[in-house]
């Protein structure tokens, strides 16, 4: 298995934080946010790589990042950093073909763990890989959220009593459930091509859950409701809101 963390966007609702500096190496009470989705990464053992996709603009920050990281021999696995060649938020790629363009260039052909890089979680990760494995198809994470006008904002699935999923959508206007999606996906090897093929046919290509979203109507995934909380780093707000909350989960 593969690990794909996605981090090519420009954060422009962190600025100033974020104008010359990419979000996912952002510090959260001192360690940086990739640094953490990485060290719980570290406890799955079927995990050989880990694969980052940046945009031109920040990517020698994560080259600079990477060499530390070799030089503290921080991560025991490999780390391959991708410049998707974007060099402003209006020509950004998008999260489904940064997802694609790392397929492509890495020839990868192993399972692959689809991770945003600018989400701060509080469980491990090892016990959703491990969910995975036992499924053997795509799934999803999922957790309640009742604030509607929050559900209007990501994704949205309706499961079964087994967890399959029923439907998804990105950004619904009207929810058909209190389930959000948050950007963390497992997919089969074997599902890799309906990447392209989702593109292809015209899916969204912009946030990560448009691809699952299309997928779904045709393919069997499962969802995985986490087993703690996930904060997404948006705004300076949220930011300031992580950094609390790490530091009150320590007292």
């Amino acid at each position: 298995m593969k690990a794909l963390i996605l981090a090519a966007g420009y954060a422009t609702r962190l600025y100033p934080l974020t104008e010359n500096f990419p979000k996912p190496l952002l510090k959260v009470q001192q360690v940086s946010i990739i640094d953490r989705l990485l060290s719980s990464l570290e406890e799955i053992s079927f995990i050989d790589e880990y694969i980052v996709v940046s945009n031109h603009k920040f990517f020698q920050h994560f080259v600079n990042w990477k060499n530390e990281a070799e030089q503290k021999k921080l991560y025991e696995k490999t780390i391959t950093l991708l410049d998707d060649g974007s060099i402003d938020n209006e020509h950004r790629l998008g999260a489904v073909q940064d997802i694609e363009f790392a397929i492509e260039k890495c020839s990868i052909n192993d399972d692959l763990f689809v991770l945003a890089g600018d989400n701060v979680l509080d469980f491990s990760l090892k016990p959703f890989a491990e969910y995975q494995q036992l499924k053997k198809t795509a799934v999803i994470m999922c957790h309640e959220e009742k604030n509607v006008e929050k559900l209007k904002k990501t994704g949205v699935v309706e499961i079964d009593d087994q967890n399959k999923v029923i439907s998804m959508e990105e950004k619904p206007e009207n929810p058909k459930s209190f389930w959000a999606v948050p950007p963390f996906y497992i997919y089969p090897k074997e599902e890799l091509s309906w990447i392209k093929k989702g593109i292809c046919e015209g899916c969204g290509t912009d946030a990560p859950g448009s691809f699952i979203a299309w997928y779904c109507n045709s393919r069997c995934v499962y969802a995985w409701p986490m087993p703690g909380k996930r904060y997404d780093v948006g705004d300076l707000k949220s930011y300031e809101a992580v950094q609390s909350a790490v530091l009150n989960s320590k007292k």
